[in-house]
């Protein structure tokens, strides 16, 4: 089978192309490489096809979408940060270059994936969110909406090319997924926090660091979509993938100085010393995964003390290999 990934080589594109190329698959990977990496390719060995390429590029995309038997459309502008400093490109990324993906995958009557985020709920203080939950979004004022607004466009858009032209779409609604090879670059909190305590800094943890997440291990996530791939009934419906067990940020950074062994400590810093204007938090993101276990049997196998070992071991190889340079 022929595979297509746009944004194949940022975190969870990555982990896509290696297993389906592991399963004897031919693999293409269409990527800009604003935050993807050839790292996160030469990590496991990847030896198909990179195009550097921009997903609003309806030829290429064409091209690469009619030669391929399944799409996974991964690419995106994303991270809190990447969000709010670069608002006009990441909206453009996330809007245009989905439609013409999505567009092509209609065109050619191809088998799609997309890759959503619980970004979608907004600040939604019903807890567990379920697929079906309501949307609620703050001011446009805060530009950091934008993210959530162009995703849900996306799905929207998804929605529509599945009732007009029968597009075989799947879209999945991504909850804090971490693991080795995520960087703490655009705001992701377990890698960024992982490696300040591995460098016996203080862990910046922001707010009082009373709001919860729950973490999925980027091996389970994996899992998940390739297990809603194999059912014909996951066409046209969207499903929440997330982990178990709600956190604190303040809880996670405890677990995480006492599982990197550090003498770090944690210092609480106001979300205006860290963000422009533009920026608002939520207090609890929880998924519930009902639906997709009802469908495919699907559950996280690992819990956040794995997740937490996972990157601490990574990250420990990283700093090791940029000290021995």
């Amino acid at each position: 089978m022929k595979v297509l990934i746009t944004g194949g080589a940022g975190f969870i594109g990555s982990y896509l192309a290696q297993e389906y190329e592991k399963n004897g698959h031919s693999v293409t990977i269409l990527d800009n490489f604003s935050t993807g990496s050839l790292g996160n390719l030469k990590s496991f060995g990847f030896k198909g096809q990179q195009i550097s390429g921009d997903i609003r590029d309806y030829v290429t995309v064409d091209n690469l979408v009619e030669k391929s038997d399944l799409v996974f459309h991964m690419a995106a502008a994303l991270g809190v940060s990447n969000i709010i400093n670069s608002p006009i490109e990441s909206i453009s990324t996330n809007i245009l270059g989905s439609e013409v993906v999505l567009k092509a995958a209609a065109k050619f009557n191809k088998r799609i994936f997309i890759a959503s985020t619980s970004e979608i709920y907004g600040k939604n203080p019903k807890q567990p969110l379920s697929e079906e939950d309501d949307r609620v979004i703050g001011t446009p004022q805060n530009i950091r909406w934008s993210y959530s607004d162009a995703k849900a466009i996306e799905e929207a858009m998804a929605r529509a090319l599945n009732i007009q032209n029968n597009l075989k779409v799947t879209t999945v609604r991504f909850f804090n997924t971490v693991g080795p090879r995520q960087s703490g670059k655009y705001g992701m909190v377990i890698p960024k926090l992982v490696e300040s305590a591995l460098k016996q800094e203080d862990l910046m943890v922001h707010g009082d660091g009373s709001q919860s997440r729950v973490f999925c291990h980027v091996l389970d996530a994996i899992s998940a979509v390739t297990k809603l791939l194999e059912s014909n009934k996951s066409i046209g419906e969207v499903y929440n993938v997330g982990g178990i067990g709600e956190v604190t940020i303040k809880e996670l950074a405890e677990k995480i100085i006492k599982q990197a062994k550090s003498s770090s400590k944690i210092q609480y810093v106001a979300y205006n010393e860290v963000y422009p204007v533009g920026f608002e938090d939520m207090q609890r993101r929880v998924p519930d995964t009902s639906k997709i276990e009802n469908l495919t049997g699907w559950k996280p196998e690992r819990n956040l003390d794995q997740i937490i070992d996972d990157v601490i071991k990574y990250q420990k190889m990283v700093l090791e290999a940029e000290d021995a340079k």
